[in-house]
């Protein structure tokens, strides 16, 4: 009789062989691992027992993700990394679209930031607790909407891995928002199954599909208490979406004021990299505007995330909440965000990785890392707490 354990829910169990589902949550048996034998020693690559640290998370990603993304130590969207060596018209993976120049621009217009170092002072416990639309989240840093894992992997479920973000971020003290993809549907949306199986903690955001479609699946977001949900405007790119035969569209401030009438949940616009496009949303209702270039998916070309956020933080002014996301790759890359004007920061690739090499305990490591290091930059740049986070402690 062996051990196991699931690394979604991790229940743990006897068997004699891989199940081939959790008896507790459902899981696939790819999300169940074996425990090592009292006394055995388990060698370095082996795929054996839970991660015991975040290398070892990435380490695992880097072998069931081989040949789309080597979990590089820094992903940079370099031209000789592996996520952009796509074949012409293949689907893509975990790159940027086209030269994936707007998906390394993202990186360089952080990596071109740099923080002013201030360590004399009274001593301080930094506080990166925030709130955001009501949640007290213990760090201003989210699990971004990603979906679509079967483009890097086919050895975690899709449903698995939504709920590893969902379960690993809310374990860390925060959140994740949840995406859409192709293979989505109005019936089986994994987004929203995962939500509603971990009682409504996560944030939908949805292609711009045709406006019915959307205010069905908006109304049952809000029926299973969701916090908020929004609609990822720059999917109207999506060359998944179009590859799966899926419709979306531009979106006219019409029709964002027509679907943020549709709720009574706050209303994120997401994909907003202009200020008069923030500006319209803002106008149309929307309480959140998450400045993001899609990670650089949809768009050849477009400048940085960092680049464009000032503008935007100025357009908009404290007359909404701003998310960005784009580059961010550690606490020190979120302070840079936060300093600029954001409001929160979210991250998509190290969140995937952390759920394909560590299910939910991989996300709840890879998310209480950017907090600790977030916390450590703050107390070296002598921010106690969010609210003293500015321009003023950048060079």
């Amino acid at each position: 009789m062996a051990q196991w354990t699931c690394t979604i829910c991790y229940h743990g169990f006897d068997a004699r062989s891989r199940p081939e589902s959790c008896p507790e949550c459902g899981s696939s048996p790819y999300s169940i691992v074996e425990l090592p034998a009292e006394g055995t020693t388990v060698k370095p690559g082996q795929y054996v027992g839970v991660p015991g640290s975040l290398d070892e998370v990435r380490n695992r990603a880097r072998i069931r993700m081989k040949g789309i993304c080597a979990a590089y130590p820094w992903c940079d969207g370099a031209d000789d990394r592996v996520c952009n060596r796509e074949a012409y018209g293949a689907p893509i993976g975990m790159g940027g679209v086209g030269t994936g120049t707007s998906f390394a621009n993202n990186v360089q217009a952080l990596t071109k930031l740099q923080l002013k170092m201030q360590v004399v002072g009274e001593h301080f416990v930094p506080s990166a607790t925030t709130n955001f639309l009501g949640l007290e989240l213990s760090f201003p840093i989210m699990g971004a909407s990603t979906s679509g894992i079967a483009s890097y992997t086919t050895e975690i479920d899709e449903n698995d891995f939504c709920r590893a973000a969902i379960r690993g971020c809310r374990e860390a003290g925060t959140i994740s928002w949840r995406g859409d993809t192709h293979f989505y549907t109005e019936e089986n949306h994994p987004g929203l199954n995962a939500i509603e199986k971990e009682q409504g903690f996560g944030i939908p955001i949805f292609k711009p599909r045709h406006q019915d479609v959307l205010k069905r699946l908006i109304a049952r977001a809000e029926a299973m208490g969701c916090p908020a949900v929004g609609v990822d405007l720059d999917g109207c790119g999506s060359t998944n979406m179009a590859r799966g035969g899926q419709p979306v569209f531009r979106k006219s401030p019409e029709d964002i004021r027509e679907l943020v009438s549709s709720t009574r949940l706050p209303f994120i616009c997401k994909g907003i990299m202009h200020p008069e496009d923030a500006l319209a949303c803002v106008e149309a209702g929307a309480k959140v505007i998450a400045v993001s270039n899609h990670g650089g998916r949809v768009l050849d070309g477009s400048p940085g995330v960092a680049e464009v956020l000032p503008s935007i933080v100025e357009a908009v002014g404290d007359s909404v909440i701003i998310t960005a996301d784009g580059g961010v790759r550690t606490g020190f890359d979120a302070l840079k965000m936060l300093a600029l004007g954001a409001d929160a920061v979210l991250v998509g690739r190290d969140v995937i990785r952390a759920a394909v090499g560590g299910g939910s305990y991989g996300v709840a490591m890879q998310m209480k890392r950017f907090d600790a290091v977030l916390r450590r930059a703050m107390l070296m740049t002598g921010c106690p707490d969010t609210g003293s986070i500015d321009t003023s402690i950048l060079v």
